[in-house]
């Protein structure tokens, strides 16, 4: 499949995103998602407990939309949109920031934090199958290896504890939930780009989806009669802050830009390299003690990594 990138479009503006090159802002938001998600399963564990997962979820997106209106607001950016925008924020706002999260804070009661890893780097192909699908975008060859060679890496990172870990209904339950997850997270990044196809601004887009997640968290605990209680102690406030401003304000508005900058396909290869650094975040603070096949499943996520990321070739 011809991935070339055509004489006439030598301006990298003028390209269709995923045949854009992967420059040094594209370097820097990437290193950001990265980055942000792989402290972020430090915060989410401590969350775990006392509070019901939809209601952290609620506060964390509350948290993090208030920050979002007050960044849109002062910069005068553009708040009113028609209503069929706003219906493709809500889809944005169920699907990235609320539904997915549910369904992993469920699965990983039942199946381990590797099994985790590996169902959410599994976005590396349902982002370009689902981008072929709806945005008729190309599945690159490379994008495909990449994305193959990465989950395959993340397997192994993650494989003593999986192997270790049996198998049971409720372990195929859990699985099962995070699939949905990741299908639900990938459905979120195809219309988020859809969104930023429209000439939508990336500030008053992640504004107006993370409104509609609050408000579908909210319907959603009251239907399930849930406490909207806070465990009033350090370690829960301060991984909500965390979780609020950095995984969630500083991560999806990187992710989200870098999305529309070289598509969904390769943008979601962040999915493969956040548990690497996650693993290499708990080697620091948990005493994590690397195996050889460890390391192979390392190498080989960033050898994915560098076959997707790698610039598209520019005809002579």
């Amino acid at each position: 499949m011809n991935e070339s990138v055509p004489d006439a479009a030598r301006n990298p503006a003028d390209l269709p995103a995923h045949l854009r090159p992967f420059d040094a802002t594209a370097l820097g938001l990437y290193a950001a998602v990265v980055g942000a998600w792989g402290f972020s399963w430090i915060g989410l564990r401590m969350q775990l407990g006392v509070v019901a997962p939809e209601v952290s979820i609620l506060w964390r997106f509350l948290i993090a939309g208030v920050v979002m209106w007050i960044w849109v607001l002062t910069t005068r950016q553009q708040i009113v949109f028609p209503l069929r925008m706003h219906a493709a924020f809500a889809v944005v706002g169920v699907t990235m920031f609320s539904f997915n999260f549910i369904m992993y804070y469920y699965g990983g009661m039942t199946i381990p934090s590797g099994l985790l890893a590996v169902a959410f780097s599994l976005a590396a192909i349902s982002n370009p199958l689902m981008a072929a699908l709806f945005l008729r975008q190309p599945i690159a060859p490379r994008v495909a290896l990449g994305g193959v060679l990465g989950i395959v890496g993340v397997a192994a990172l993650y494989w003593p504890e999986i192997a270790g870990s049996g198998f049971s209904v409720a372990a195929a339950t859990g699985l099962v939930f995070c699939l949905i997850g990741t299908l639900s997270f990938s459905t979120g990044n195809i219309v988020s780009g859809m969104v930023g196809s429209r000439g939508v601004g990336l500030v008053p887009a992640i504004t107006w989806s993370m409104t509609y997640s609050v408000v579908f968290l909210f319907g959603l605990n009251l239907a399930r009669g849930h406490e909207f209680i806070i465990e009033p102690n350090l370690r829960y406030l301060g991984s909500l802050v965390f979780l609020a401003v950095i995984s969630s304000v500083v991560a999806f508005a990187s992710y989200i830009g870098l999305l529309r900058r070289i598509g969904p396909g390769r943008a979601g290869y962040a999915t493969v390299m956040f548990p690497v650094a996650a693993l290499s975040v708990s080697t620091i603070f948990e005493g994590y003690s690397w195996t050889w096949i460890a390391a192979f499943g390392a190498a080989l996520a960033l050898l994915g990594n560098l076959v997707v990321l790698r610039n598209p070739k520019t005809n002579a």
